[in-house]
């Protein structure tokens, strides 16, 4: 499909409060075929995320231990995953440091998690990405890893008030990125 149709299915989910404010946008370089070109998504005129720049406004994560030490990420610790590690441990660990020990694997199995899906993000992937969006169901976008895939699904006028508010624990085991439109949706409303 090319650029200009897939663009126009992309816009045609939008939903109506974001319709002019997201843009999708695309440069290619048709004179040098070892350059791939960009793919970017536009809030209000301003290039937000960008598929293969590590410097776009939206925070882009290094190494592991930013991801760690980053206070703006909450973890939520089921008591599931205490008990997992009460039982590793064969119960020699005080109660109050079992919560800091699954927090902490946690939070590494997140951040390399997070890591891996924004190493992805390239212009190519996301035309791959926006195909199996416009041809799969909104559920299945919804509950992806992908942050495209979350992003696209945010911004999609099949996505109701009450899905959005619904999400709001699970926004915040997502990329910052996702998180963003998260935000921006929710002020539609």
């Amino acid at each position: 499909m090319s650029w200009s149709k897939m663009k126009q299915n992309l816009e045609s989910f939008l939903c109506p409060a974001l319709i002019g404010r997201v843009e999708y946008r695309s440069t290619s370089y048709r004179y040098l075929p070892d350059k791939a070109g960009l793919c970017y998504l536009a809030v209000d005129k301003k290039n937000v995320l960008n598929m293969n720049d590590a410097a776009s406004s939206i925070r882009w994560y290094k190494t592991e231990l930013e991801i760690k030490n980053d206070s703006s990420i909450q973890i939520p610790i089921s008591p599931a995953e205490m008990e997992a590690v009460r039982i590793e441990t064969k119960g020699l660990v005080p109660e109050d440091r079992l919560a800091v020990i699954a927090r902490g694997r946690k939070i590494s199995e997140h951040a390399k998690e997070l890591m891996s899906a924004q190493s992805a993000l390239s212009k190519s992937n996301f035309v791959v990405v926006a195909n199996h969006f416009l041809s799969s169901p909104i559920e299945e976008s919804m509950e992806s890893s992908d942050i495209l895939l979350n992003i696209l699904a945010l911004v999609d006028r099949r996505v109701g008030k009450k899905r959005i508010v619904n999400l709001s624990e699970k926004i915040k085991l997502k990329h910052p990125s996702v998180q963003y439109f998260y935000e921006l949706r929710l002020h539609t409303f």
